[in-house]
């Protein structure tokens, strides 16, 4: 598996409307695929961060999911939203489905 998280800040004013953007493009994604789990979380002491963790089945159904018309429309939506640029953190999964670290 392939997971990315991504780290968003958003502008205080804008969190209500990325919830709305970002809850719909979840919604979406969660039928493609190469998706296995699409979750968004907001932090509890900074409700304007949110970590949306994607993991998928392979590296190249990252880019499958950012050709999808909900991902650009939620990638344009958001733009103006952010306080700081989007992060992408990828990671692979060592427990429970690969054991290649050994």
């Amino acid at each position: 598996m392939y997971i990315v998280h991504v780290h968003a800040h958003v502008k205080p004013g804008e969190v209500d409307s990325f919830c709305k953007a970002t809850v719909q493009n979840a919604a979406n994604s969660v039928f493609e695929p190469g998706i296995v789990r699409f979750d968004v979380f907001q932090e509890i002491d900074d409700p304007t961060k949110f970590v949306l963790v994607e993991i998928y089945h392979a590296e190249e159904d990252t880019q499958k999911h950012k050709e999808t018309r909900h991902y650009k429309e939620w990638r344009d939506t958001v733009a103006d939203m952010m306080a700081e640029p989007r992060k992408g953190i990828k990671y692979r999964n060592i427990f429970p489905e690969d054991d290649t670290w050994r």
